[in-house]
């Protein structure tokens, strides 16, 4: 189960004309904007990726807008275990449990994954704040992740889990997000 002291939330590559381009884009941003709202209801460290921003363009500002105070890194791996900056602030951290959201599933945000597991990492996939360009591609991401030891879960399970209880001091706040 996912542990509030040991959780991070992954942000990759949430960017200008790709993401305009996702399968399901409207739910994918909606998605990801609860998922932020409900991590910083949590307090919970966020990490935020961008690929190549000087080609692809900036993060969304439904994104972006969210994440005042965070600076995102630039990479060019499509792994984020590829940047060094990325690790060192994952390490940093000292967290074990790492939430992963973003495009494109079965690039990026499968290389993370796969990367992440082989560190060490136990690995939760965001399932409906993760997209592809297409949704076979999204599919066959999340299936890959999950046969590479990766768990899948959804925003809303993912925040209440981390919850715990409706005694947590957050509980309001995060029921009135996931409605």
């Amino acid at each position: 189960m996912l542990n509030i002291d040991q959780s991070v939330l992954v942000l990759i590559d949430l960017q200008g004309r790709l993401a305009q381009l996702m399968h399901g884009r409207e739910a994918l941003f909606d998605h990801v904007q609860r998922l932020i709202r409900g991590a910083q209801a949590l307090r919970l460290p966020i990490l935020w990726l961008e690929q190549y921003p000087q080609g692809l363009g900036p993060t969304i500002p439904e994104v972006a807008d969210l994440l005042t105070g965070l600076s995102p890194i630039p990479k060019t791996s499509f792994s984020a275990c590829g940047n060094e900056t990325f690790l060192a602030q994952l390490t940093s951290l000292e967290r074990s449990q790492v939430l992963l959201a973003g495009i494109e599933a079965h690039v990026c945000v499968y290389q993370t994954a796969v990367d992440l597991l082989a560190g060490n990492y136990a690995v939760e996939v965001v399932a409906d704040a993760v997209s592809s360009r297409t949704a076979a591609n999204a599919e066959l991401g999340r299936q890959r992740m999950r046969d590479a030891g990766a768990r899948l879960t959804s925003v809303e399970m993912a925040l209440f889990e981390l919850l715990r209880t409706a005694d947590a001091p957050a509980f309001k706040e995060v029921a009135r997000i996931v409605k």
